[in-house]
């Protein structure tokens, strides 16, 4: 004889055995603490590494904000016991010291949904109470709206690298940037800014170009977009394949060698005797390169997102779909190229007065 229940009569589901109520309650428990512990390095495991990068260095800013309290910080980014005592008083206070301190409001925006995140994933764990979380999710940051006022009432209003306002390129300036000198840096200088200013690319999307994402014959360039985890292809401007087939032609674009691995750099780093070496340009390489090239032609503090911000910016005013530009431009959701086509509207176009 069974032991367990009959169906009721008239059930037309399939019977499956029921679990006793103790040891489904067993099993309940047990899966949520094997979840918990797992729960940081789960979550971790699905983002980005540049991603990943920026929110453990504004954590470590929120340990130095706790430091200074005299509260000792534990290792936030990986262990969810560290989480242990965090209070939305703590949360609130630390925005506040940020922008006592002069940190960006936008900047201090994202470190705050940082810390909601991991938050979370504290009282997934077990670590914080549910009622904690919700108090800690119910801190705001600053609107667009508040940001302007905030600013006029503190004396910095922003620290760190990041600039207020990106440099706005005019079309001469664009075409004065492309105009490199006839030797191998001046001709790897060229096509590092067609890529930059024609196609969008992001310092780091270029410091992982190979010469096997370059292929001349089709005029196509392929790479990754680490920010989306996206394989893209584009056509290269007229600029772009000009500026490859000259580094290719003099014998600066790299061949592989008896085996190499993996195919080498694109784009190799300078030598003091004006040629180029073996070894591939970093992210900080061409950002810095980037902004000696912008004050050669009287350019103060261009970086290489200063260049995409103009390859953004002409695209929506040439009347790209923003569909489109969020595709070519490797972008997550529509907020961003959404807000190049707004910036890009006459107003008043389609008023009529008369």
């Amino acid at each position: 004889m069974s032991d367990y229940p009959s169906p009721p009569p008239g059930d037309e589901k399939p019977w499956q055995p029921l679990l006793p109520s103790a040891l489904e309650t067993s099993l309940g428990q047990a899966a949520n603490r094997a979840a918990a512990r797992h729960r940081f390095a789960d979550y971790q495991s699905r983002r980005a590494a540049e991603t990943l990068r920026r929110q453990q260095a504004d954590l470590d800013l929120f340990a130095q904000f706790l430091n200074a309290l005299g509260q000792t910080a534990g290792d936030l980014f990986n262990q969810p016991g560290a989480w242990q005592g965090i209070t939305w008083g703590l949360v609130e206070g630390f925005l506040k010291w940020q922008a006592a301190q002069g940190y960006a409001l936008p900047s201090i925006n994202v470190r705050l949904s940082t810390l909601k995140t991991y938050a979370r994933l504290a009282m997934q764990s077990g670590v914080l109470s549910a009622q904690e979380y919700a108090l800690i999710r119910s801190v705001g940051g600053y609107s667009q709206r508040e940001q302007p006022r905030v600013n006029a009432r503190r004396a910095v209003t922003r620290i760190g690298l990041k600039k207020a306002s990106p440099v706005r390129l005019t079309d001469e300036q664009a075409a004065r940037l492309k105009q490199q000198p006839p030797d191998p840096q001046g001709r790897r200088d060229a096509l590092l800014i067609c890529l930059l200013l024609d196609h969008g690319l992001r310092a780091g999307e270029l410091a992982r170009l190979t010469t096997a994402d370059l292929d001349l014959e089709a005029g196509m360039l392929r790479f990754f977009r680490p920010k989306v985890n996206k394989v893209q292809t584009h056509r290269l401007s007229a600029d772009a394949l000009r500026a490859a087939r000259a580094y290719a032609n003099f014998g600066d674009l790299p061949a592989p060698t008896p085996g190499q691995s993996a195919p080498p750099p694109l784009l190799r780093q300078s030598l003091k005797n004006g040629h180029l070496s073996a070894a591939g340009m970093t992210t900080r390489a061409i950002s810095l390169r980037v902004n000696l090239l912008g004050k050669q032609i009287g350019i103060s503090g261009l970086s290489a997102h200063d260049c995409r911000h103009y390859w953004a910016t002409s695209a929506a005013r040439h009347g790209t779909d923003p569909f489109r530009l969020q595709q070519a431009g490797g972008w997550a959701s529509l907020a961003m190229p959404r807000r190049y086509v707004e910036d890009n509207e006459i107003a008043n176009d389609g008023v009529t007065l008369e």
